[in-house]
């Protein structure tokens, strides 16, 4: 199974898109940024892809939004990973030895309480979370230390020095599971095993007109779990709504959807997919 990731071998979408696929092997496929990974699944029908689409710190990742929405692609699952550093060096090297530490600048914010801890290490912003401890393996660079996931610290053959050095340890990432039309058909769930989706929409500039949407999702027994809005580009004060819908009744929930889209100027199902409850 071929699936795209942004970031380099070892990075938390690495890890995520193989325990969403832990039954199968995984071939994952790097790209530098979000665009290209689209840019890539737009090309190759066959590819998957797995994106992050919101943390539980930083919110709700809004370019990647709009990129789904843009794209042709189909949303068939989801997973959530809790993301928790370690601080990774060469064999041999301690927590005395250390003078530099590298990562991704949000997670040396993330881990500033334990950095602070330890004035000797300066922090160096890179890239990339697990290809700043790539780097250091390739480069064997001694009194260099890595942020980055233990899956990434194991890859590369480097020595766990501690682990746990986030601050906030309720620190979550939402990951999407993305195919073309035609390969999702296969791989989605069953109608009856599917309980979430997610819809894009606009409405018209009247008065409201999005209560009147979330007054029929509520009659239908539908659980709206997020919404997200983005202004418009061209319509002044005119919003595009991306909103996550969970149900216990697949017909209910078509029948709610067929009640809404007389009230919206543009609407789509981005994907229907099981919600995953258990966070890992």
């Amino acid at each position: 199974m071929r699936v795209a990731i942004q970031g380099v071998a070892g990075c938390f979408h690495d890890a995520a898109a193989r325990q969403y696929f832990n039954d199968k092997e995984v071939d994952t496929i790097p790209f530098e940024s979000f665009p290209a990974l689209f840019d890539a699944l737009s090309t190759d029908a066959s590819l998957l892809g797995i994106v992050a689409i919101e943390n539980t710190i930083a919110g709700s990742l809004l370019a990647n939004h709009e990129l789904l929405r843009q794209s042709n692609h189909t949303i068939i699952g989801e997973h959530s990973v809790r993301i928790s550093h370690v601080l990774c060096a060469l064999p041999g090297e301690s927590i005395e030895t250390i003078n530099e530490v590298n990562s991704h600048p949000m997670a040396l914010m993330q881990c500033e309480q334990y950095l602070r801890r330890h004035p000797s290490m300066r922090m160096v912003e890179k890239f990339d979370t697990a290809g700043s401890a790539e780097e250091i393996a390739r480069e064997k660079l001694k009194g260099h230390a890595a942020v980055c996931g233990e899956y990434a610290a194991n890859l590369y053959g480097l020595d766990i020095l501690e682990k746990g050095i986030e601050t906030n340890k309720r620190n979550f990432t939402r990951f999407l599971i993305l195919a073309d039309p035609l390969l999702a058909s296969e791989l989605k769930p069953s109608e009856h095993e599917l309980n979430k989706s997610s819809i894009v929409f606009t409405l018209p500039h009247t008065h409201g007109a999005l209560s009147k949407v979330l007054t029929i999702l509520s009659f239908y027994d539908i659980n709206l779990t997020k919404i997200q809005s983005l202004p418009v580009v061209g319509r002044e004060w005119e919003y595009r709504f991306y909103a996550d819908l969970t149900f216990t009744s697949y017909f209910r929930y078509r029948q709610s959807l067929q009640a809404i889209r007389p009230l919206t100027n543009e609407f789509r199902i981005l994907g229907e997919y099981i919600e995953r409850v258990g966070i890992n």
